[in-house]
């Protein structure tokens, strides 16, 4: 047997000899076991189809498989990776992930020792060493932004370099040390990535949350800017991207869409983390794109602290037909400990801003199961989101991501043990004694769920809004054939399962 290309080389002079060009396969692996799959497989897999597309523009061989999305099992993918036969694998892990990362990780090694494997995403950025040491089959992590870290690492295996020289990895060398280069420095200029090739996947996305289509037309996803200012105590964004916010120029923005209309696609949904953070950047996108008079239709989120009728009438004119509003709870003890810099007052304001301006359909996500969060304060917020003007409740419970600032309270408090549960999908009420227990939250859930949508009032509201959007209207048609089962699906997401 050959030796691998990593024992190559730790043992052989750089510039002596050379590999032949590599073919690079990536995935992006389905959730573990046992875990509610929302929406996983409803979006193209942005991170590795930007990195993918820098390694083809410089002559690299690249596939990519969204697991989840073609609903492989991890046979199925393992079988995969047997038939692309790639030199170099890459995951993109997130923590609900990783335990099906380290498994085809595995797989894939018993099928080729040569085969290096490599991580990137959240999971591997804030666990590196952690991960090497429970995935013995992983080699290399990619912290941060994966793009030209990867496309170095590909070059450097390539030439037989040395891997000490390049920032944002962590490897094991030939003895077995763990190894950690500098932090890589973020890509300051967004612009200067090419337009991800969705054609890398190979799949048609509908962009599906819980069963339910929400889009009509041949849809996918793009970014508009990377990275949050804000402090959130559940949300471990900050860390991963810096606290810095990048946007990409609207010229730049407008091209992909342009690019996009000319494949074929007409809806989109801005993954962004802060989309609508500066609203006259905004404004300028809206009146640029309804410029070159394109008509397509397009989803965002928004902040409810940063956004007025105004902007909302110019997002509604450029196509927008569903904004995302993250309103958190009612109660401003809760804002306050979640850093969220946002009142109930704004929520609700918002949201008829959002209305008057004609957005078709508005979604309001509320998050309850803090700490020390009461019955009372957590039926407060129930009972706001039914009082607001908001189409669809998003009720989440608080869950504790590795790399937030959340997860560092709870592991010097006590509450959970970093090495047995740095991979483990936590949610406050199961670990935290003084939250209100997670049983009673689910069911306080689901009973304001059911009687969201079951008064009269709300339900002929949303039937005229319907009948009279034709966006609405042909989501509705979009979604009968499939309707008991998206109800079924949906009730066991309420539940938590």
């Amino acid at each position: 047997m050959t030796p691998s290309i990593l024992s190559f080389l730790f043992t052989t002079t750089q510039g002596v000899e050379k590999w032949s060009p590599l073919k690079i396969s990536f995935i992006q692996p389905k959730l573990s076991e046992g875990l509610l799959d929302m929406c996983s497989n409803a979006w193209p897999p942005l991170g590795i189809l930007y990195c993918g597309t820098v390694l083809a523009n410089e002559g690299v061989e690249v596939s990519v498989l969204d697991q989840a999305a073609k609903g492989y099992s991890t046979e199925q993918a393992a079988s995969w990776i047997r038939k692309e036969d790639p030199d170099l694998l890459g995951l993109s892990v997130l923590g609900s992930s990783s335990k099906e990362a380290g498994r085809i990780a595995e797989l894939s090694k018993r099928e080729n020792q040569d085969r290096v494997i490599v991580a990137g995403n959240y999971q591997p950025t804030f666990n590196p060493e952690r991960m090497l040491r429970k995935y013995n089959d992983l080699d290399i992590i990619v912290r941060g932004e994966g793009e030209y870290v990867s496309l170095e690492l590909v070059r450097c295996l390539e030439n037989a370099g040395d891997l000490k020289t390049i920032d944002g990895i962590t490897f094991k060398d030939i003895t077995g040390k763990i190894v950690s280069t500098p932090d890589r420095p973020l890509i300051k200029d967004v612009d200067m990535l090419p337009f991800p090739d969705r054609r890398l996947a190979d799949c048609e996305y509908a962009s599906r949350i819980f069963g339910v289509k929400t889009a009509t037309k041949k849809f996918t996803s793009l970014l508009s800017s990377r990275g949050c200012p804000f402090h959130c105590t559940f949300c471990s964004c900050r860390k991963f991207a810096q606290g810095i916010w990048r946007p990409r120029s609207i010229a730049n923005i407008i091209n992909e869409i342009e690019y996009l209309v000319s494949e074929g696609y007409r809806e989109f949904l801005f993954v962004d983390d802060n989309f609508t953070l500066n609203p006259r950047r905004v404004i300028k996108f809206c009146k640029a794109l309804k410029k070159k008079k394109l008509k397509v239709e397009w989803f965002c989120d928004s902040r409810v602290d940063n956004c007025g009728f105004d902007t909302f009438r110019e997002m509604v004119r450029a196509g927008c037909r569903v904004v995302y509003f993250g309103i958190e709870s009612a109660n401003q003890r809760i804002l306050d400990y979640y850093r969220k810099s946002i009142t109930p007052k704004q929520s609700a304001t918002a949201t008829r801003n959002a209305r008057r301006a004609g957005v078709d359909i508005i979604v309001g996500s509320f998050i309850v199961g803090a700490p020390d969060e009461s019955k009372r304060e957590i039926r407060n917020t129930l009972e706001f989101a039914q009082k607001i003007d908001i189409d669809v409740p998003s009720f989440n419970i608080l869950g504790v991501p590795v790399g937030s600032p959340l997860w560092n309270e709870l592991l010097t408090k006590g509450y959970i043990i970093e090495e047995r549960d740095w991979e483990e999908n936590i949610l406050v009420p199961q670990v935290c004694p003084t939250a209100v227990p997670f049983k009673e939250v689910s069911s306080m859930i689901l009973t304001y769920f059911k009687s969201f949508y079951l008064k009269p009032q709300r339900l002929m509201s949303e039937a005229v809004r319907t009948v009279t959007s034709s966006f609405r209207f042909g989501l509705l048609l979009n979604n009968l054939p499939g309707l008991g089962q998206t109800l079924k699906t949906v009730k066991q997401g309420v539940q938590f399962k």
